[in-house]
C-alpha cells in the first residue's frame, strides 16, 4: 500500500495530539525507509518487473529484515521505546507509534501478492493481492487516505497560512506522487526504486514543518 500508510499517519494525530505529524509519518513508513537502505547496501533485493502486479511494477525478491512480520514487530517495539526514552512521554504515545509501525505490514498484507515473509528465514509468504485490481486498490487506498486527512483536519487547526496552505499542498503532492507511481513509467532500476523510498524523508520534513504551524483542537 502507498498513500494508505500516510492516511493512517494522518489519522494517528487524533490518538497522539502532542506528537508531530512528521514523527507519525516516520512510524508508518519505517519498513519502507529501512527497505530503501537495505536494498542500496545489498542486504535486500527487489527487481523492476512491469506487470508483476497491475498496480506496482516491483518484484520484492527478498526483504525479510524490513518487511517480515517478525522484523516489523521488533522495529515497532524499538521505535516506541526509543521515543519513550528520548521524549519522556506517556507510554500510550509509544504504544501508538509501535502500532503505527506494525500497521505498515498489515496494509501491505492486504495489497501485496504473496511475497511478504512472516519471519527472517521461513519460506512461507503471504499477501491478499489487492494490487491485482486497479479499481479495488484505488478505492481502498483512496478511502484510507481521505479518512486520515479528515481526521487530522478535525483534530488540528491552522494557526497561520502555512498551517493551512502547507497541509493541503502536502496532500496534493502525496496524491500526485501516488498516481505517478501507480500509472507512470516504472523506475529504471532497483537502485532508483530504493532512492525513491529514501526520498520520503522529504515528505517527513514537510510534515514536521506543517504540523509546527497547526495546533491540536480541544477534545
Amino acid at each position: 500500500m502507498l498513500i494508505g500508510h500516510f492516511g493512517l499517519g494522518f489519522a494517528a494525530k487524533k490518538a497522539a495530539p502532542a506528537m508531530s505529524l512528521g514523527t507519525l509519518f516516520i512510524a508508518c513508513q519505517v519498513a519502507d525507509l529501512l527497505f530503501g537502505i537495505l536494498v542500496l547496501i545489498g542486504v535486500e533485493q527487489v527487481v523492476v518487473q512491469p506487470g508483476v502486479t497491475k498496480m506496482f511494477p516491483l518484484n520484492f525478491v527478498s526483504y525479510p529484515y524490513s518487511h517480515s512480520l517478525l522484523a516489523v514487530c521488533v522495529w515497532a517495539v524499538l521505535f516506541g521505546l526509543v521515543y519513550f526514552a528520548v521524549r519522556r512521554t506517556r507510554m500510550s504515545a509509544a504504544v501508538t507509534l509501535a502500532l503505527l509501525v506494525v500497521s505498515h505490514w498489515v496494509l501491505d498484507f492486504i495489497t501485496h501478492r504473496p511475497d511478504l515473509p512472516l519471519t527472517l528465514r521461513a519460506p512461507t509468504r503471504v499477501g491478499l493481492e489487492l494490487w491485482s485490481s486497479i479499481p479495488g486498490t484505488l478505492a481502498v487506498e483512496g478511502l484510507i487516505f481521505a479518512c486520515g486527512i479528515a481526521v487530522y483536519a478535525r483534530a488540528t487547526a491552522a494557526r497561520d497560512r502555512i498551517g493551512s496552505i502547507g497541509l493541503w499542498s502536502l496532500v496534493v503532492v502525496l496524491a500526485v506522487l501516488y498516481l505517478a507511481t501507480s500509472f507512470g513509467p516504472p523506475p529504471p532500476s532497483a537502485a532508483a526504486a530504493a532512492w525513491s523510498a529514501e526520498a520520503m524523508w522529504l515528505l517527513v520534513v514537510w510534515a514536521y514543518w506543517v504540523d509546527g504551524h497547526r495546533l491540536p483542537r480541544p477534545s
